[in-house]
């Protein structure tokens, strides 16, 4: 444990109960905007029960799916902030203000940033009988035969939309973007052979895979993944610098107190140091963050910039 985890700690085991730390012995809701079994999801349910024990509070994961987050997230803008509903959101968090038309609430002012949880790699998997062996061979297809290859994502203004996006631009292709209410569904729908291909986590894609029904072309990280060694970067299939990854971050609603957000992420910080939860992480594609609340609010705050530059710039829109 690093000395500022252990000075966290004990400044939150140091914090009085007030009503938030009465509050917070009643069960937590923690709404997650994406479906079961996705990266969101499975990142929940692995490090949530820990940080229960840690905080004596039993977390309840709710899925409120649809409109790439926005349902999920406009049920936690209007609870009440006493730490008992939480919001566990993905990427779509930054975007969606720029995406999305006749939202009901304002992501940026709705919501208190806890801590950036995970980041998960992006990447692009098709379909087994699909005609392409690798990225060269799936833009020549796709040049061949212009927006009649449908490509699924976790939702509209997810990293996996965003990252569809900017691949199809900067191959100078055209396809049909399908967005679901989380990855599990689109990996469900191209086993089925309901689609051409995915732009989603590895960790939704990869069930799909290693059945035989699907296959990776790329993944859309930098560096190659330590889980998949053997497949290649989009940076060297041809995309230089081309780096796109679903993360995961834990809210409250605007207004919580100081306190129940300083407890909330010191148990966090903690469960992601554990080994075990490090290596149930690591299983699943997982990359452990872990930062501060202002860390991760600068974060919040940057890329909701760029995010909005990246919409304007590539004419990005909802199908």
């Amino acid at each position: 444990m690093t000395l500022a985890r252990r000075a966290l700690l004990g400044v939150a085991a140091a914090l009085p109960f007030s009503a938030i730390a009465r509050a917070q012995a009643r069960p937590v809701r923690v709404v997650v905007p994406f479906a079961a079994g996705g990266a969101a999801d499975s990142a929940a349910r692995t490090i949530l029960p820990r940080m229960g024990e840690r905080l004596s509070i039993t977390f309840v994961v709710e899925n409120r799916t649809g409109a790439g987050g926005s349902i999920g997230g406009g049920e936690v803008a209007r609870a009440a902030p006493d730490g008992t509903t939480l919001l566990w959101d993905a990427s779509s968090h930054i975007v969606n203000h720029a995406l999305l038309r006749g939202l009901t609430f304002d992501y940026t002012t709705a919501f208190t940033a806890i801590s950036q949880v995970c980041t998960f790699p992006q990447v692009v998997a098709v379909k087994a009988d699909f005609p392409a062996a690798d990225i060269a061979a799936f833009i020549a297809a796709a040049k061949a035969r212009p927006n009649t290859i449908n490509m699924g994502t976790q939702g509209n203004a997810t990293a996996g939309h965003l990252g569809l996006a900017r691949f199809a631009r900067e191959a100078g292709i055209e396809v049909t973007h399908v967005p679901y209410r989380g990855g599990a569904d689109a990996a469900r729908d191209l086993a089925a052979g309901n689609l051409d291909g995915v732009f989603i986590t590895a960790l939704s894609a990869r069930p799909v895979v290693e059945s035989g029904r699907a296959r990776f072309l790329a993944v859309a990280t930098a560096q190659r993944q330590a889980g998949l060694p053997g497949v290649p970067t989009l940076a060297e299939s041809g995309m230089p610098g081309f780096d796109v990854s679903e993360w995961v971050g834990l809210f409250a609603p605007a207004g919580t107190p100081a306190e129940a957000t300083a407890r909330l992420h010191a148990a966090l910080a903690e469960t992601l140091a554990e080994a075990e939860v490090r290596a149930r992480l690591e299983r699943l594609g997982a990359v452990p963050v872990g930062n501060a609340p202002a860390d991760f609010a600068r974060f919040v705050t940057q890329g909701r910039a760029a995010m909005a530059t990246l919409v304007r710039e590539a004419n990005i829109r909802i199908e």
